[in-house]
């Protein structure tokens, strides 16, 4: 092109300037567009050398691509010039259109800016449109506005182009046709931007993808091979709690295949006595200690604990729940409260659980809290005004109210003779003749005796009835709803069958028993109930001949 006349133009020329068009808007990156647009100057519009200077995202511009002089490109490509002396330069000269053409006459200001810049050096111009070796001409890349502004777009890039190889200043073919390639190059390169930016999205969403997959599959694998068992239900809506999922550990400790379990919520399955548990810990981060059933009917103990998982960012939440089985610790647990609660040799409960049973039934009046009111609290461990009972609900800050409220009362009969009245019947008994069978036989004997004892007076009472082993030889019977006569013949009849002939140590042996009859009724601490019973335990045997006290 550079030895055509204006306004004659080869066709060559055109078809080589579409060529270059074409191969910036081919290219398969930036970084390609980038060398296409520079090698295009070169090759199409007659320029020894060319240089794009790119926008970087702080403002300043960047050597992106440079054609023409290797040694020049080595010099001065990735080199940065700040934004301000680029605002500089495209200020100054003369403005062909979009063009900048700043002539040698001025541009030596420009010498010491921090623009990268090559120099070359050459004689005086000869005449007047002669190109001077310090000569520069700039073409601003925009991008692209919006068609009816009027104005130009964002500023991309720059265009420095050098030494026309026809040596004169381009005449007015040769400043459309670099404006027209700058605005060309300006389009391939934000195409070449879009497509780099699609092309690292599209690889950022596959390395997230990849990651979520990886994360799916590393959560299917740890909720399907968890040692514990584990689940996903619904959470929310009318299915809240409905299973969507279980893995194989749940499913052997409940014995109920996956497809069966999908059938359910865990409302369905836990024990009725733990529903109200199960409600209080069904959300987020809740904890619960219960019973869920089995396919087989029984129950076993579990810890659960829940969490929330989404389906995505914005999509549908599921409650996880980790399930723990529990039952050797709890059967534990219920070990040592057995034991705690229970007489080690004979299994009976003891004086600490006969004495909460026995307090459980009985109730105090309110009374204002005092000196006194705190004494009965340090004696009994509880307050005076405490009621025991189903339905009470003591109401602060008002006058004291009737404590029977909501109560049923534990009375006892009236006088000596039977008046039809019901009672909570306390039954002391004391062992006749036991101490002798320790003294000759050993203690061996004598814990053989007491846990026969022991196994004829709980045969010997009703279902919900208490059998204790207060201590030593001494045993009590709680038996509510008797009248006078039913305690008497009750008495009676453990009396009888415990003078049967015991096996002791390979021996028969004998002990008799005295009863004492108190009865509980509301007013009373457990203490004075017992009390009254021991002494009339002892009224009993005192009534009776020593030699009838215990049979042979």
């Amino acid at each position: 092109m550079e030895t055509e006349s204006e306004p004659y133009v080869r066709l060559a020329s055109l078809r080589q300037l579409h060529q270059v068009m074409a191969d910036m808007n081919t290219a398969r990156s930036l970084a390609d567009t980038l060398q296409t647009v520079a090698e295009g100057v070169v090759a199409a519009l007659g320029y020894e050398l060319a240089c794009v200077n790119l926008v970087r995202p702080d403002g300043d511009l960047v050597v992106a691509a440079f054609a023409g002089n290797p040694a020049a490109e080595a010099l001065i490509t990735g080199r940065v010039g700040s934004r301000d002396s680029w605002e500089r330069r495209l200020g100054m000269g003369e403005h062909w259109g979009d063009l900048v053409f700043i002539p040698h006459t001025e541009g030596w200001v420009l010498d010491d800016d921090d623009v990268p810049q090559w120099y070359t050096d050459g004689p005086a111009p000869r005449f007047e449109d002669e190109w001077h070796p310090a000569d520069r001409l700039f073409a601003p890349m925009y991008a692209p506005a919006p068609k009816g502004s009027g104005t130009c777009g964002e500023l991309i890039g720059v265009l420095s182009v050098d030494r026309p190889r026809n040596g004169r200043r381009p005449g007015a073919w040769g400043r459309e046709a670099l404006q027209m390639y700058a605005f060309q190059a300006a389009i391939a390169i934000s195409n070449a931007r879009l497509r780099a930016n699609m092309q690292r999205a599209l690889v950022r969403l596959e390395r997230e993808q990849q990651a979520l997959r990886a994360s799916e599959e590393s959560f299917r694998q740890a909720f399907e091979y968890a040692p514990s068992g584990m689940a996903i239900a619904e959470m929310g809506g009318d299915q809240h709690g409905r299973i969507l999922r279980t893995n194989d550990a749940l499913c052997r400790l409940l014995g109920r295949p996956a497809s069966a379990m999908r059938r359910y919520s865990f409302s369905d399955l836990v024990h009725p006595e733990d529903i109200g548990t199960l409600l209080r810990t069904s959300a987020e981060g809740g904890r619960a200690e219960l019973r869920l059933g089995r396919r087989d009917g029984t129950y076993v103990w579990v810890s659960l604990r829940n969490s929330v998982v989404a389906d995505a960012a914005d999509g549908p939440r599921f409650l996880l729940t980790h399930v723990e089985d529990i039952e050797e610790r709890k059967r534990r647990e219920l070990q040592l409260a057995h034991r705690a609660s229970h007489d080690s040799l004979t299994g009976l409960p003891n004086s600490a659980e006969l004495r909460s049973r026995l307090s459980a039934r009985l109730c105090r009046r309110a009374a204002p809290h005092s000196a006194t009111a705190e004494s009965h609290d340090a004696a009994y461990g509880h307050p005076a005004f405490d009621v025991v009972g189903p339905g009470f609900d003591f109401r602060q800050g008002g006058e004291p109210y009737d404590a029977y409220d909501h109560h049923v009362h534990t009375v006892a009969p009236d006088g000596e003779h039977d008046d039809g009245t019901k009672g909570l019947a306390v039954l002391f008994c004391d062992l006749d003749g036991f101490k002798s069978i320790n003294d000759r036989f050993g203690h061996n004997a004598g814990d053989a005796v007491l846990i026969e004892v022991a196994r004829r007076l709980s045969n010997g009472v009703r279902d919900g009835d208490t059998v204790a082993r207060l201590g030593g030889d001494e045993f009590v019977i709680l038996a509510d709803g008797l009248g006078r006569a039913d305690a008497q013949d009750l008495a009676v009849r453990l009396r009888n069958e415990i003078i049967q002939p015991i096996r002791a140590e390979g021996r028969a042996v004998r002990v008799g028993a005295s009863f004492g009859i108190g009865w509980a009724h509301c007013g009373m601490t457990a203490d004075e109930v017992l009390k009254s019973a021991d002494e009339r335990m002892y009224v009993e045997k005192r009534s009776r001949p020593k030699q009838h006290r215990r049979a042979g």
